[in-house]
C-alpha cells in the first residue's frame, strides 16, 4: 500500500534518510502512526508511549514512567534506536552523555527513542531529508 501511494512513499523515504531508521521502522511509522509530522514533540511522544509521565499526589513526588501508546510503534522504534546509538551521530552523544551521567540502561534507551521520534516526526513534518549535525541546533 505503500508503494501505491506517493504521499506514504514520500514519508518512508524522508524516514529512511535518517542513519539507524530501516525499511522495516519507515514503514511501520508511515502506516501505523498518521499524526507523525501533524503533532507537537509531546503529543507524539505522548501515543508513541515514550513520555515520562508522573505520579505525584499532594506533597508525594513518585517516579516517573513511561506507559500506554502504541506499543507496536515502541517496539519498531526500540530496535531502530539500538542502530542508531550506533550509526546516527546525535542519538549516540546524547546516549553518551545520559552514560556519563551514570543513567540507568532502560533510561538511556527510553531518552533515545523520545529523541529519534522528535527528529523524525520533525523531518515529516518540514519535508526534509536527514541533514545531520545540523539537526541539532532546530529541535
Amino acid at each position: 500500500m505503500i508503494e501505491s501511494d506517493d504521499d506514504w512513499r514520500n514519508k518512508r523515504d524522508l524516514l529512511q534518510s535518517a542513519p539507524g531508521v530501516g525499511p522495516t521502522t519507515a514503514s511501520t511509522l508511515v502506516s501505523d502512526l498518521p499524526e507523525l509530522g501533524k503533532l507537537n514533540r509531546q503529543q507524539v511522544a505522548a501515543l508513541v508511549g515514550v513520555a515520562p509521565l508522573n505520579r505525584d499526589s499532594g506533597t508525594m513526588r513518585g517516579q516517573r514512567r513511561i506507559f500506554g501508546g502504541r506499543a507496536s510503534l515502541r517496539a519498531t522504534l526500540y530496535m531502530a534506536t539500538v542502530s542508531a546509538m550506533r550509526f546516527n551521530p546525535l542519538i549516540r552523544a546524547f546516549y553518551l552523555r545520559l552514560e556519563e551521567a551514570h543513567k540507568p540502561f532502560k533510561v538511556r534507551i527510553v531518552a533515545c527513542m523520545r529523541k529519534l521520534l522528535i527528529i523524525l516526526n520533525q523531518m515529516v513534518r518540514n519535508n526534509e531529508p536527514w541533514r545531520g549535525p545540523l539537526m541539532s541546533k532546530s529541535l
